[in-house]
């Protein structure tokens, strides 16, 4: 049943329905332009769209351009079709196939947030009352501590911190390019560009340092207390790893667990999926520093290696806190340019260092704040666009 052979009540209908429907792809995340929608229109005619198979291989032909799109495709396709009473006369005579049938393990809260997301037939009115009580909203949610937040309130958190960017805090490196304002003489170019007037130097060529962005390298704890924060903080490095490529991640509790590739991944959901799929000790015991010699031992000279930033996420809260602790942390500082520790226990004003684990750790940082907010992670921005301080050459000492 093509269209041109409904009724012209059903055509403009059908119409409706798939611009709607692409509406709701773009709420999605998905670029859908209108160009493919009239793509779409044109090859919807010469298929039979009483076959809800062909509709949908249709469909997503046209609207799926990345991979990583596929899955958010059939998860839209399924609930706007299912909830489309007028789609659901048009289209039930065959069922979908069976990868879209699937329980999605990722991206569900994306769609279902597209899917319920409020018509544009509202009143300006109902629009300007709704802006004003998100901004309010957003000034209290910066403040919020994420353990005390709801589960729309975690939606919008994550919208926030997926919206973050990181300015580059440049690292100077021992390689040159032509620069004219830099401080070396480049006198290869210089001697060439004389042969063009007999020998005599006219214009003198420069060489300036080239500069990248610095590395990051993230160590966070997925105990049972730092499950939610760690959560938040993924979001926040698949963000700026998606803008600069030198993000090392690495999760650890009982065990250590690198999750870099797994968190490359350009959808942001399926990048968390994958990196709660890779971990088997998700929010179980600490031992901080049993973790912290894997990383040493086996990671430090591959990701440290360029004056790299670390971050270590974690309450400080070992079962088993004893001098391997302070080597360990010790060896860790003396391998980066900078390390930044970040608890969520400094949200509470009177927090003091009594914990053993706490004290053995705090000697051997550059910084200690607090990660329990929205506000807490924009300042972390902030002092990561610093200037980088030079880095330490220190001799590592060898492990016992």
């Amino acid at each position: 049943m093509a269209i041109n052979h409904l009724a012209p009540d059903q055509t403009e209908q059908f119409a409706d329905n798939i611009v709607g429907f692409a509406r709701a792809l773009r709420a999605a995340s998905m670029p859908v332009g209108p160009g493919a929608v009239i793509d779409a229109m044109s090859a919807l005619q010469v298929i039979d769209i009483g076959n809800r198979a062909d509709v949908f291989t249709t469909l997503e032909a046209i609207f799926v351009k990345r991979h990583e799109h596929a899955l958010i495709f059939r998860q839209a396709f399924n609930l706007f079709f299912r909830a489309s009473e007028e789609w659901k006369h048009m289209l039930d005579s065959v069922p979908l196939p069976e990868q879209a049938k699937k329980k999605p393990q990722a991206g569900s809260r994306r769609v279902q947030e597209a899917m319920s997301q409020p018509r544009m037939t509202e009143t300006p009115q109902h629009q300007e009352q709704d802006l004003r009580l998100s901004v309010s909203d957003k000034e209290i949610l910066q403040k919020k501590d994420f353990a005390q937040m709801s589960a729309a309130e975690i939606t919008e958190a994550l919208r926030a911190v997926e919206r973050m960017r990181l300015p580059q805090a440049e690292l100077l490196t021992r390689r040159h390019r032509p620069d004219p304002r830099g401080l070396r003489l480049d006198l290869r170019r210089t001697l060439r560009a004389s042969l063009r007037t007999g020998g005599d130097i006219i214009d003198i060529h420069r060489l300036g340092r080239i500069e990248k962005p610095a590395p990051i390298v993230a160590l966070l704890d997925i105990s049972g207390s730092m499950s939610e924060y760690t959560r938040l903080f993924l979001h926040f490095l698949h963000a700026i790893g998606d803008a600069r490529k030198r993000v090392s991640v690495f999760l650890f509790g009982t065990r250590l667990t690198n999750v870099t590739r797994a968190l490359r991944q350009r959808d942001p959901d399926e990048a968390l999926a994958s990196c709660s799929a890779s971990v088997e000790d998700w929010a179980g015991g600490t031992r901080i520093s049993a973790s912290l010699h894997n990383f040493n031992k086996l990671w430090a000279r591959r990701v440290l290696s360029q004056g790299a930033i670390v971050l270590l996420i974690s309450d400080g809260l070992e079962r088993e806190a004893d001098s391997r602790l302070a080597f360990e942390m010790d060896r860790l500082h003396r391998s980066c340019r900078r390390l930044i520790w970040l608890n969520p226990l400094l949200r509470f004003g009177g927090f003091e260092a009594k914990a053993q684990g706490i004290k053995m750790m705090l000697p051997h940082v550059d910084e200690f704040r607090p990660v329990h907010n929205l506000s807490s992670i924009q300042e972390l921005i902030t002092t990561l666009s610093r200037p980088l301080p030079p880095h330490h050459r220190s001799l590592i000492r060898s492990a016992a």
